[in-house]
């Protein structure tokens, strides 16, 4: 079975609109996992932006879900990490600036503070993941340094598809680091960007084991509600290939 992460950031961002307490994203944790989720993702960004502190340690302490937790390097937020203890750690690029994240990490240029923070969630015996462009050196990187998985950055492939343009070009290249990672004993996760055609082009690679979906499920669950939308995605990912 194909694993569906939901990450439930934007549940975070509309409520922090209205600076109150609705929409309740511990409670949103709760209810896309009884709704089908496997995992849930957020991210603890160096700003705050959305999820906060609070959130991300009362969505840990959460019995029976499974969290995977997103952060960047600053090791501010790599401590807080360390105390809430989730069970799963995605290292991610950030830029202040940026809406979103843009891309894979800089493996080349960070190897030695990758290399040590991924040791210490070793440590404690939470699985680590870095979110990389679908590059064959950063699968490499990724091994060298001691990474469980790697979550491949799927927003350019998403792009050329919404935009109905020639995609099979970066869809062999995510194939292809896909298969390398497999081979090297790395478990293959994807995410950004996704919606349902998306995912369902990129669900006929067999090597990935893991979608991480957040900003589409959100959107869409506003018209159609989280059952629906989830149990749709589910179909998708597990349908016979």
């Amino acid at each position: 079975m194909i694993r569906l992460g939901i990450n439930i950031d934007h549940v975070a961002t509309l409520r922090n609109a209205r600076g109150e307490t609705h929409p309740n994203p511990i409670k949103a944790a709760k209810f896309v996992k009884k709704c089908g989720a496997d995992s849930i993702t957020i991210h603890l960004r160096e700003d705050r932006r959305h999820i906060n502190d609070i959130d991300a340690k009362k969505i840990c302490s959460i019995k029976r879900l499974l969290v995977n937790l997103e952060i960047s390097t600053n090791l501010n937020v790599v401590n807080t990490a360390l105390k809430i203890k989730p069970n799963f750690i995605c290292i991610v690029p950030e830029n202040r600036k940026e809406i979103t994240t843009e891309g894979g990490l800089d493996l080349k240029k960070n190897k030695k503070k990758i290399r040590k923070i991924i040791l210490m969630f070793k440590k404690k015996k939470i699985r680590t993941s870095l979110f990389v462009n679908p590059s064959i050196e950063d699968i490499k990187i990724s091994k060298e340094l001691g990474s469980d998985c790697i979550e491949i950055h799927t927003g350019r492939l998403a792009n050329l598809i919404k935009s109905k343009k020639k995609y099979n070009q970066e869809f062999f290249r995510i194939k292809k680091c896909s298969k390398l990672a497999d081979n090297i004993n790395l478990e293959v996760h994807a995410g950004h960007g996704l919606d349902y055609k998306t995912t369902e082009i990129l669900s006929k690679i067999k090597q990935i084991k893991e979608f991480n979906i957040g900003h589409y499920i959100i959107g869409e669950s506003i018209f159609y509600g989280f059952k629906t939308v989830i149990k749709n995605f589910k179909k998708i990912l597990n349908k016979k290939k």
